[in-house]
């Protein structure tokens, strides 16, 4: 395949992830439908938990799903229900409509997390599938970092914030007709079609399960990490919220400038190598924000953090999905059934920083990462002894 063909194929494949960032717009609507409807807190928290429910509904039935579809299919089928589920609400705005939207939202958006990923697998060259992996998260993080920009534009200029929900809607549509235009090879797998025994019993296997385990924990650091540090620095250094906040934007900085440059070294680098190095920062990252003296300190470690664990959950994904490749789509829908760690690991910290103070809640981050550095070092044991076979 040449380099003309191979970007004609890839870049609406890229495009895909671009899509599956719009999820994160649930976090500006819900600020605007609350006020709209004058809702509760508890009441508004409901709208995004219509969007993440589903990764563990509907994981493991998408895996099956795509593996007798074809991922292509399940990709547009994705974001064909990321665009319906944006445009409900703005066809009548209500807050049952909202509620009904985003779980359309939600449910296109986990189909697009099983099927992209393995889809992004099928179409990489060898030695660049972690790579590319990692630059689709930094895709993925573009959307998701111009999300609240362009809402708050369409707000300003148009006086009406509903107006991103057909724009995003649009864009949807557009990438779907692109992605069908394309002829894409997918791996077949040379099996028996994929039901949910064969996806489960992968986990029997020590090490998928291990590397599995790894995603749930990597997934609850993220989130974890981002809804933590804002109070951490606050109790820590005594600074202003507004301060404080400073350290969420530092975090996700970390991991864009990370991710860029994980693309490029994930194409000479063996990813079990680059994990090994990874979980050291990271860990290095924590080390000084428990240790630093001020908040200038641990801003910088914040960002050491997040930079060593920026091409973590992309790395796992690759190695996970090349031990077994012809059960890629089981071993998909088993990850991101694993995303359901981010809502977990948060009230891990929340109960440590109840009962032993902010401060020792970051110790459930370290936790996290050293279970990444257990795992690691299974995956570097693994890779050898598939290079001795």
């Amino acid at each position: 395949m040449n380099k003309k063909t191979a970007l004609k194929i890839s870049l609406p494949v890229f495009m895909s992830f671009y899509i599956m960032g719009f999820v994160d717009l649930v976090g500006v609507a819900t600020g605007y439908i609350q006020k709209d409807f004058h809702l509760t807190d508890s009441v508004a928290q409901l709208l995004p938990m219509m969007v993440f429910l589903w990764f563990a509904v509907i994981s493991i039935p998408t895996g099956i799903f795509q593996d007798r579809k074809g991922k292509k299919y399940t990709v547009n089928l994705g974001m064909l229900l990321t665009g319906i589920g944006m445009i409900i609400p703005f066809l009548y705005y209500s807050h049952i409509t909202a509620i009904i939207g985003f779980m359309v939202l939600g449910i296109g958006n986990t189909i697009l997390q099983v099927s992209a990923n393995p889809l992004l697998i099928d179409i990489s060259p060898e030695g660049s599938k972690a790579a590319n992996l990692s630059l689709s998260q930094f895709v993925k993080a573009i959307a998701s970092m111009l999300g609240p920009a362009i809402t708050a534009g369409v707000a300003r200029y148009f006086g009406d914030w509903k107006l991103i929900f057909p724009i995003y809607t649009a864009l949807s549509l557009l990438v779907v007709l692109w992605l069908r235009s394309v002829h894409v090879e997918e791996r077949k797998p040379e099996k028996e079609p994929a039901t949910f025994k064969s996806a489960f019993r992968l986990l029997k296997n020590p090490f998928i399960l291990t590397m599995v385990f790894g995603i749930f924990v990597i997934v609850g650091f993220d989130v974890a990490m981002n809804s933590n540090i804002t109070n951490f620095l606050r109790d820590s250094f005594k600074i202003d919220i507004n301060t404080a906040a400073l350290g969420i934007s530092i975090y996700f900085a970390s991991l864009m400038a990370g991710r860029i440059l994980g693309t490029f070294l994930l194409r000479t680098v063996k990813p079990e190598s680059f994990l090994v190095v990874s979980s050291i920062i990271t860990l290095a990252g924590l080390a000084g924000i428990i240790l630093a003296p001020s908040h200038t300190i641990a801003f910088v470690m914040i960002f050491l953090a997040g930079f060593g664990f920026s091409n973590i959950f992309p790395i796992f994904f690759a190695i996970i999905v090349e031990h077994a490749p012809k059960y890629a789509n089981e071993l998909s829908g088993l990850i991101i059934l694993a995303v359901s760690g981010g809502a977990a690991i948060p009230p891990l910290m929340g109960l440590m920083s109840q009962y032993f103070g902010v401060s020792a809640s970051i110790f459930v981050l370290v936790a996290c990462i050293l279970y990444v550095g257990y795992a690691t070092l299974l995956a570097v044991k693994q890779s050898k002894k598939k290079a001795s076979v």
